[in-house]
């Protein structure tokens, strides 16, 4: 039996490198799609030292065209391929009033839309081949929704709900949907964040650089959610345990709950946004 096919968007660093790193371990053909050709070169050579087939494609999430340039690569050199991950993905913080609508429109256009590329562009292929399986990289923030992050939350809670919809809808293809939603892990993600203030910008970078997981504890979780065919992959106990809270308690708790618990986020009326 040949090996297991895999393409992965943003996979030149982070999350998207380490999970690429997971598969081509186990075995797997990786394909990493990514903007940065030099990164995603060196990616794919480290990648072929693990002893696995490894190819890098220059892939812009917010271009119909880079996908279909990747699909009909991976159809003709590799005659498909089995699990897509949709992980591309940026960070925004700030506050409804002050964050510009053009980083709006980035983060829609990245985090939602790069996903609706992805699933759009890979459901034929994946049809035509009998079927495959679909990760969609959201966060947390798609789950449970801190203050100051609304264009964050809002783009990675669409997500979770076209993962959901597509979930049942692309069963009759055999084609399976995993929704990815980590917590805070060691990553690179806030260096490129756009912030309408400091402090928010501050606080983020303390979150990412302090939190316990890194990328590969994390891609270890989700390489083996997606082996179990899990939906929901929440790969923080502490992420899991505030979800609950949320679906079972009275909303008034959870919103006191996560007010206390974000109060540092918050900009005293009238304050300056920061540099």
């Amino acid at each position: 039996m040949s090996a297991q096919r895999i393409f992965i968007t943003g996979g030149a660093s982070g999350l998207g490198r380490a999970l690429a790193e997971c598969y081509a371990r186990a075995g797997w053909r990786v394909c990493v799609g990514d903007i940065d050709d030099a990164a995603g070169s060196e990616t794919a050579g480290a990648l072929a030292q693990l002893g696995g087939d490894a190819h890098y494609l220059h892939c812009d999430v917010t271009r119909d065209a880079d996908f279909e340039a990747a699909a009909a690569w991976l159809r003709e050199h590799w005659g498909g391929v089995d699990v897509v991950v949709n992980n591309a993905g940026v960070a925004a913080a700030g506050g409804i009033a002050e964050m510009p609508m053009q980083d709006w429109l980035w983060s829609v256009d990245i985090n939602l839309l790069g996903v609706v590329r992805g699933c759009r562009t890979f459901t034929p292929l994946l049809r035509a081949q009998g079927g495959g399986h679909l990760v969609n990289i959201a966060s947390m923030a798609g789950l449970i929704h801190a203050p100051m992050m609304a264009a964050y939350n809002a783009t990675k809670a669409g997500v979770v709900a076209l993962s959901e919809t597509l979930k049942i809808e692309l069963a009759p293809d055999r084609i399976d949907v995993s929704v990815v939603c980590p917590g805070f892990f060691r990553t690179g993600i806030a260096r490129n964040m756009r912030a309408t203030g400091a402090d928010v910008k501050h606080i983020t970078h303390k979150l990412v650089d302090r939190a316990k997981t890194g990328a590969d504890e994390t891609a270890r979780q989700i390489f083996d959610g997606v082996a179990r065919g899990d939906f929901h992959i929440l790969t923080h106990a502490d992420g899991r345990m505030a979800w609950r809270i949320k679906r079972h308690a009275p909303y008034r708790w959870y919103a006191a709950l996560m007010a206390r618990q974000t109060r540092g986020m918050m900009r005293p009326r009238g304050a300056g946004t920061g540099a």
